[in-house]
């Protein structure tokens, strides 16, 4: 059976075109894919990601499970608040999902994994939580709204009562603080988002979601759909769960290298195929593609490389950039000059580092 947030009849009065994604009835525009993409990178959009799974770690040995279950090193996490990006792995270093670890306290620590995955990563938390004493809480009483673009942080910081403004403003990227809304609904304001745009991912009790949605849109925040969120994404550089990385990929064939730390005495799951791969490299890589000729680049179109074959994983046409860009996967190495094959017809593409927009503009080298 579909599942929907506690937002649904409030995407539909306000003319959402629902979609099923992952098993939820979503949003994916609410009229205009493309003017919500832009009004992401030039004022503030909203997105229901209720969808995505909360889960609350708890227990004195809450820390060495996270060193043991994640890739990445949370002894990165010092200071309550801060947040990491990270992947689970399996043993045979392939990501199971990707997720951020917020820390809390020593004995609290919680976790927001991917909508489409959260039956068999609670499944595979709980497993592995077992042997440490951490007790494992989904919190399916929260609701979460992202506020997106380069006014996002303000227009919610006006929202908050005045003795948390000052914190929520001081916030650093990849933090998070407990806070109240002006009528006292309890926040937590985490600056992280899936745009490449500055903002808040806000976890807040469903049942003052719809309120706190109504707040945004009187403060001037147009809700945005799933459609403008996987442009808004893919122009960022941040892969997909599912469709540009699952457990067939290594964090090293993802782009994800920056997110593994082989600190020393450390035994994660996964780590020695990820080890071997860091000495010898991969066998593949993921890319930046570029596209100057008209046309889109789709999904599982073919690649070809001076090394072999691969395939298109993520594309779409870029709103900000005005051209079809798209990551692929292709065989290690310096892949030379790179055609995609479009309809039987071997069309040139440019290889660039990503991501290709930040904060709104083009990086260096995407646009020739």
């Amino acid at each position: 059976m579909t599942r929907k947030t506690i937002l649904n009849d409030t995407h539909r009065a306000l003319g959402a075109k629902m979609v099923d994604f992952g098993g939820w009835d979503m949003p994916i525009h609410y009229g205009s894919q493309l003017d919500e993409h832009h009004l992401v990178r030039r004022d503030a959009g909203m997105f229901d990601v209720s969808h995505m799974t909360v889960v609350d770690l708890r227990g004195a040995r809450t820390r060495d499970f996270l060193r043991h279950l994640v890739a990445n090193s949370v002894d990165k996490l010092k200071k309550p608040g801060k947040a990491l990006y990270t992947a689970m792995l399996d043993e045979q270093g392939g990501v199971i999902d990707d997720l951020i670890i917020y820390f809390m306290g020593e004995e609290f620590f919680r976790l927001v994994v991917n909508a489409a995955t959260r039956d068999k990563d609670l499944a595979w938390i709980q497993k592995q939580a077992q042997a440490f004493d951490v007790q494992v809480s989904e919190r399916p009483e929260f609701a979460m709204i992202a506020v997106q673009g380069p006014t996002a942080r303000a227009r919610v910081i006006g929202l908050l009562r005045e003795s948390d403004r000052s914190a929520a403003d001081r916030l650093s990227r990849f933090a998070a603080v407990e806070a109240q809304s002006a009528d006292g609904v309890p926040l937590f304001l985490a600056r992280t988002g899936y745009t490449g745009e500055d903002g808040y991912e806000i976890v807040l009790p469903q049942e003052h979601a719809v309120p706190f949605w109504n707040a945004l849109l009187a403060a001037g925040v147009k809700p945005a759909g799933l459609g403008a969120r996987d442009t808004l994404r893919l122009e960022a550089g941040m892969n997909l769960y599912g469709q540009d990385m699952d457990e067939s990929t290594s964090p090293y064939e993802a782009a994800l290298a920056w997110t593994v730390a082989l600190d020393e005495g450390r035994d994660f799951i996964g780590r020695e195929v990820i080890q071997s791969q860091a000495a010898a490299g991969a066998p593949r890589q993921l890319i930046g593609l570029v596209m100057d000729e008209k046309g889109v680049l789709r999904h599982g179109q073919k690649v070809l490389t001076d090394g072999g074959e691969g395939e298109i994983l993520s594309g779409t046409f870029s709103p900000t950039l005005g051209k079809a860009i798209a990551f692929a996967r292709v065989p290690s190495g310096d892949p030379g000059q790179v055609r995609v094959d479009i309809r039987g017809r071997e069309v040139p593409v440019r290889v660039v580092k990503f991501p290709f927009v930040r904060e709104g503009q083009a990086q260096p080298g995407v646009l020739e």
